[in-house]
């Protein structure tokens, strides 16, 4: 059975012993969960569940936070008496190796307002991304590789 399964099935056991399950307690009866899976393994073999679970949480974090402040800004063009617009096409190259994490950064791209992940190079090493603000395409790039790239690649490739 793997960790993960055995973290959902505690949490589910703490809601069912404390005889509640709102999702504040199912989340608590998680994080418990977690530290005891932690403490018991930890001194059997290191698992990469222990690593992957904080950076999922962290980028899970990071894009929500990125998706408001990307929602604002939008908000503040189109509410602005003049659109302060400038629309381009930007090519990103990848370090990724995962398939399945090149299709998450696309998607996620995507899912924030003012960007649109247009196509991925035959070759999975480039994405085009349009974009509604782009002030400098170097400055652009970092800011895609540094924020949405680098914590897929840890989560993907860890």
């Amino acid at each position: 059975m793997s960790i993960f399964l055995l973290n959902l099935l505690l949490a589910l056991t703490w809601a069912a012993l404390t005889g509640s399950f709102e999702p504040v307690n199912l989340v608590f009866g998680f994080l418990l969960a977690y530290g005891v899976l932690w403490v018991v393994f930890r001194s059997l073999k290191p698992n990469r569940y222990f690593r992957t679970l904080p950076r999922v949480l962290e980028f899970v974090l990071f894009f929500v936070w990125e998706l408001i402040t990307a929602n604002i800004r939008l908000a503040l063009t189109i509410l602005s008496p003049k659109m302060r617009l400038r629309p381009a096409v930007v090519s990103v190259p990848l370090e990724l190796h995962s398939q399945a994490g090149v299709v998450l950064l696309a998607n996620l791209v995507t899912l924030t307002p003012g960007t649109l992940a247009l196509d991925i190079s035959s070759d999975q090493k480039v994405l085009y991304i349009h974009t509604l603000w782009l002030e400098d395409a170097e400055q652009f790039r970092r800011d895609v590789k540094q924020g949405y790239e680098r914590r897929v690649k840890e989560i993907f490739e860890g």
